[in-house]
């Protein structure tokens, strides 16, 4: 019997590879949700430095390409960062969640945002009021 998280991501029958694919962002979020086991106390807290930390095994991962001169299209070294990229979105998710928003409006917000600057001719620059 599968439950109703696996019936909206559409359930396979080998349970290693448990859903097939995530096709939003709000259902991933919700799916990580159930797999953040953390103190309620430390919400916020917690996936913010695990999100540091991931975000600097996704950056240790691509300064190695560059010290060992490695192909930056080489197949497993890629993997090793999508890997990376991966875990910061759980962290990402869960952070989201934590203060009360949906990774859609956030990425909606930011596609707004980004729009807004590509039209006043500020997508270059820094800062974040541009």
């Amino acid at each position: 019997m599968i439950g109703q998280l696996e019936f909206e991501l559409g359930a396979q029958t080998n349970e290693s590879n448990k859903y097939k694919r995530v096709s939003d962002l709000d259902m991933y979020q919700k799916v990580a949700k159930t797999t953040a086991i953390y103190p309620r106390e430390q919400a916020i807290i917690y996936p913010t430095l695990g999100l540091t930390g991931e975000a600097g095994e996704v950056a240790n991962k691509v300064k190695k390409i560059i010290r060992d001169g490695t192909d930056k299209n080489n197949e497993d070294m890629v993997q090793e960062i999508s890997a990376e990229i991966g875990d910061c979105l759980w962290y990402i998710a869960v952070l989201a969640d934590d203060i009360g928003f949906k990774l859609s409006d956030i990425a909606n917000s930011n596609l707004i945002k980004l729009e807004n600057r590509k039209q006043k001719g500020t997508i270059h620059g820094s800062g974040d009021n541009r």
